[in-house]
């Protein structure tokens, strides 16, 4: 048998075999090159959310109620933000959108810091604004913008104050006997301040939530050229709160001036929808029996305001029903 076939075969086998030898040479080749180019290059943004505005209220300059505002009155916008990036490149800038409350302002920057308003922490707050002097009584809408760092930003729209224009009245005045005889003023008895809307408390009282506080009652003597009146202090009995005066309708409630709270048990002051009640505490003094009927009046103070700082009519109240014996 001739071996001439077996040793071609084996000789195109070994050609093959080379062949992808070198075809596999030049693959291999092919991956492991590489070339330099600016081009080429993979970036990545770490912050590409925009960052969140979570709370916002517009409050008047004096404090107190939030959410109400008169037309002419000074506010704030208070607002809370953060920045939602992963990680988070950080809030740079909070502006307000308030041109339906004041004209022209459409980006109002807010400052970061630390505040309170409504008994609420906000981070951000405006400077002071004016709202316009003719706005008309209603719901007015605001939005707020916020941009993070890496400069994504996000407006966020819903947030609204109310106006309110009418100003509060007194509508009456009575007492309530808690003590031992009626016609005496003692502890225990009550006198009530009744308005035509609800009064900020803050505008009271400084700090006031409305909830029971210390004061102290001044029974004054009309010393023979009027009534006796009563009057409201603060705790330290320094100042007067914006509460006015009480002309008693007569003249033997007390035969000097006296308090009621200043030591000893407190006078308590509390405010329930339109009424703020006193509640007295010891007196300093005895007081004396009024030995008849009277007709309370009560003269407001301008320096009392609703929750949209509306200052208080000063008209004179009378006591409503019949007349009776204080007290």
């Amino acid at each position: 048998m001739s071996t001439r076939p077996a040793i071609a075969a084996a000789a195109i086998a070994v050609l093959l075999l080379g062949s992808a030898a070198l075809a596999q040479q030049s693959v291999w080749g092919s991956f492991t090159a590489k070339a330099t180019s600016a081009g080429n290059s993979i970036t990545a943004a770490t912050d590409f959310r925009a960052p969140t505005v979570s709370a916002s209220v517009l409050a008047k300059t004096a404090g107190g109620t939030v959410g109400q505002l008169k037309k002419g009155g000074t506010y704030y916008v208070y607002a809370n933000a953060s920045d939602a990036g992963n990680p988070a490149s950080g809030v740079a800038t909070v502006t307000a959108n308030v041109s339906s409350i004041t004209s022209g302002s459409t980006a109002v920057a807010l400052s970061a810091g630390s505040f309170t308003a409504g008994g609420v922490a906000y981070a951000y707050r405006s400077a002071s604004l004016t709202a316009g002097s003719s706005l008309a009584a209603g719901s007015y809408s605001y939005s707020l913008t916020s941009t993070d760092v890496a400069g994504n930003s996000k407006t966020q729209s819903g947030y609204s104050v109310v106006v309110d224009n009418t100003a509060p009245a007194g509508t009456d005045v009575q007492t309530l006997n808690g003590g031992t005889a009626n016609g005496l003023a003692e502890a225990g008895d009550k006198i009530s301040f009744s308005f035509s809307k609800a009064i900020d408390p803050n505008s009271v009282l400084a700090g006031w939530s409305g909830a029971a506080t210390n004061v102290v009652l001044r029974l004054n003597n009309g010393s023979g050229s009027g009534n006796d009146t009563a009057t409201i202090y603060n705790a330290a009995n320094s100042t007067q709160l914006p509460l006015g005066s009480v002309n008693l309708g007569r003249t033997d409630y007390t035969p000097a001036n006296i308090t009621f709270g200043a030591s000893g048990t407190a006078s308590s002051m509390a405010m329930s929808g339109n009424t703020i009640t006193v509640t007295l505490g010891t007196q300093s003094a005895a007081a004396t029996t009024a030995a008849g009927t009277g007709t309370m009046s009560w003269t407001p103070s301008a320096s009392a305001t609703d929750q949209a700082g509306n200052a208080t009519s000063t008209t004179a109240v009378t006591e409503s029903g019949t007349a009776d014996i204080d007290f």
